[in-house]
């Protein structure tokens, strides 16, 4: 495997592993090291990926990235009882242009989304999540993306790609392999009304912050149905984070961050996933835990995955069919999770994007609503979008 563009783990976060107890993270993840050169990843679930890129952020200012503390923050943490194999491939460092750094980061994740490892992305301005998207052309045909974070990072998409605009580029450039975007936690006055506008009208969704902190889990299906998630860690409030990560008083919580990493973990789809938008400082020992914490719970959730979504077994899920303003619904309930799916129906005379019938991720709240005669938005949008 030609991983030659990543830079090892550095020597100090190395001597830093080697004083940590045995049974530590740092001392049982798979390394690339100066001595050890890269790890085997033949067993491999999880795979750490450093990128030193943010000179698409809009503040900019020609600074350096490190992510020393971010790794010794995580490998000091224990592992919950885990039966996973993870590593830790380094870093890669800017390239000579934004775009060297972007196609090294594109090759690396095409690599291992085939191998079915999952890239944990530490970065870097959150501009990398086109890059990550990017890497799917060739392997999946349509690609739903959860972004965490306080804007929508629409843009403007006729300029050059920034971390607060590339999603407007995913939008408008080909191939068009984007199905549903989602924004959780998001805070009305960062954004303006043309792109709160711009995501009804494609029949994305969004989740307010308020709706996340009054109830986490309704969350959990969106999480379930992701192909990428990307957390810019500026989503969480001021009081959580370090001096240098300050932007608001409002966001998510060391809590809901962790718990959203979790539901994103236990997901059976959620095929890559970033941490975004971290400013190193010297004094700053906050971020850096908060950030391992997440990869902590996110790995956690992985580790804990169940293949309740094969509806081929009778005997595996239950069927609730109800009518909703003379369109009948069709419902599944797992029984070995209790996590629930209503099918949105293929439409034959239309060129869909599905192809076939499909299975969303849903509440059980959907189905009550349903019975009640209310058509559960997720599904709505999912079927408009469907129709396109």
């Amino acid at each position: 495997m030609n991983f030659d563009f990543l830079s090892p783990v550095s020597d100090s976060v190395m001597a830093h592993t080697a004083l940590l107890p045995q049974q530590a993270l740092g001392r049982k993840i798979k390394i690339h090291s100066k001595q050890g050169g890269l790890p085997d990843l033949s067993q491999v679930k999880v795979a750490l990926i450093g990128v030193l890129e943010n000179r698409n952020d809009i503040d900019y200012l020609g600074e350096d990235l490190d992510l020393d503390s971010v790794r010794k923050s995580l490998y000091q943490l224990f592992p919950g009882n885990w039966q996973l194999h993870l590593a830790d491939l380094g870093d890669i460092n800017k390239g000579e242009a934004v775009e060297d750094t972007y196609f090294a980061l594109r090759t690396a994740l095409e690599i291992l989304i085939q191998k079915k490892i999952i890239p944990v992305i530490i970065g870097g301005s959150q501009d990398l999540t086109y890059v990550n998207y990017r890497a799917y052309d060739n392997i999946v045909p349509m690609v739903n993306i959860v972004n965490v974070d306080a804007k929508f990072d629409l843009g403007d998409s006729d300029k050059s790609i920034k971390n607060d605009s590339f999603i407007g580029k995913i939008i408008i450039e080909q191939p068009y392999n984007l199905f549903n975007y989602a924004t959780i936690g998001y805070q009305t006055y960062f954004n303006s009304q043309e792109e709160i506008d711009l995501m009804e009208k494609l029949y994305f969704e969004s989740y307010r912050l308020g709706e996340v902190s009054h109830d986490i889990s309704l969350v959990e299906p969106v999480l379930r149905d992701a192909n990428i998630v990307s957390i810019d860690i500026n989503s969480v409030k001021a009081s959580e984070l370090g001096m240098r990560q300050r932007i608001s008083p409002n966001g998510l919580d060391g809590k809901e961050i962790c718990a959203i990493a979790r539901y994103a973990g236990i997901s059976n789809k959620v095929s890559s996933f970033g941490i975004y938008e971290y400013k190193p400082s010297y004094d700053d020992e906050i971020t850096p835990m908060l950030m391992a914490q997440m990869l902590w719970y996110f790995i956690e959730g992985v580790s804990f995955r169940v293949e309740d979504d094969d509806f081929s077994k009778e005997a595996h899920y239950q069927k609730f069919i109800t009518l909703v303003e003379e369109q009948e619904l069709v419902f599944f309930k797992s029984n070995m999770t209790g996590r629930w799916w209503v099918e949105i129906p293929f439409l034959s005379d239309v060129n869909n994007k599905l192809k076939k019938h499909t299975l969303l991720p849903c509440t059980h709240q959907d189905y009550i609503e349903a019975c009640g005669n209310v058509v559960p938005e997720r599904w709505y949008k999912a079927f408009k979008k469907n129709c396109v």
